[in-house]
């Protein structure tokens, strides 16, 4: 396994101006990673989508870094004013930009869910087919270009192991699998290292994540953390110095045979390139124990 990071790692960093997206190209092969994560590209006023990703692409071949991914959001539900055969369409045309790029795989969303006034008696086994339909679309499309499709265990309604699973068999397709986010089942209060072993086999991608969590039992402090499904609650952490058992969650996925790239992925309160440092650190050390087991 290498070790990738995700430009979303990097967004206070871009937020405050001291770094664009494009030089943090630069940033992740000066921290030695081995690939880097585009979530989504923005390209500056006055450039096209494509240009600019002809510009990344050339930039990661100048400082030796491979792009190993690219993460965009879907919605096969409202995506597109609820027109699937757009949204599909859509996403079709970001297939094109990850070629461009020089990927291998695109990871989009499948849906956040029902909104709370459309829901009455519909829930995941209604949305199942038309999220199906879509996947395999995007997955047929992009496979003519060398790329694998996949969805992560994201945004709560797609988000426990098993309807994960649910989608990836219905679609079918070598070519359609998962990214396994370590920390995200935390969100939908299940136990990471039984949704990973579950999920391993159709793993496409990684991300390391962590977070802190918390009781829904017990006063929470009252900035950085978010309420699970569930009513518990999590704040984002430095890879290591949270609850998911990441290393644990490696060892099923080394075990399964998955030796493709884990990137990190940040989204804590900390400082981003000593955050991501941090965690680089302890995978690095993960990685290393692995090996020797």
């Amino acid at each position: 396994m290498k070790l990738s990071v995700s430009t979303y790692s990097f967004n206070g960093l871009v937020r405050t101006g001291e770094f664009n997206e494009f030089e943090l190209i630069g940033l992740a092969a000066d921290m030695d990673f081995d690939g880097i994560e585009f979530a989504d590209i923005h390209p500056p006023e006055g450039a096209g989508k494509k240009e600019y990703a002809e510009k990344l692409s050339a930039e990661c071949k100048k400082q030796g870094i491979a792009p190993v991914n690219y993460t965009i959001g879907a919605d096969f539900i409202y995506g597109s004013d609820g027109d699937i055969d757009k949204e599909i369409e859509r996403l079709k045309k970001e297939i094109e930009i990850a070629e461009i790029l020089g990927v291998s795989g695109v990871r989009h969303d499948a849906t956040g869910g029902y909104k709370k006034e459309d829901r009455k008696q519909r829930g995941f086994d209604d949305a199942l087919p038309r999220i199906i339909e879509g996947c395999k679309e995007i997955t047929e499309y992009a496979k003519a270009k060398g790329i694998k499709t996949m969805i992560e265990n994201h945004g709560q309604f797609c988000q426990e192991s098993r309807r994960v699973e649910k989608i990836i068999n219905g679609v079918s397709d070598e070519n359609f699998g998962v990214l396994i986010d370590f920390g995200n089942f935390l969100c939908a209060d299940e136990e990471p290292e039984l949704a990973v072993g579950r999920l391993a086999p159709y793993a496409f991608h990684i991300h390391a994540k962590d977070f802190q969590r918390k009781s829904g039992n017990g006063i929470i402090p009252p900035n950085a953390f978010f309420k699970t499904r569930a009513g518990n609650h999590l704040r984002a952490a430095i890879i290591g110095h949270g609850d998911a058992p990441v290393f644990q969650c490696l060892s099923i996925i080394k075990d399964a045979g998955y030796g493709g790239f884990v990137s990190i992925e940040f989204e804590g309160i900390e400082e981003n390139k000593m955050a991501v440092q941090y965690g680089k650190n302890t995978l690095d050390l993960y990685m290393g124990m692995l090996s020797v087991i």
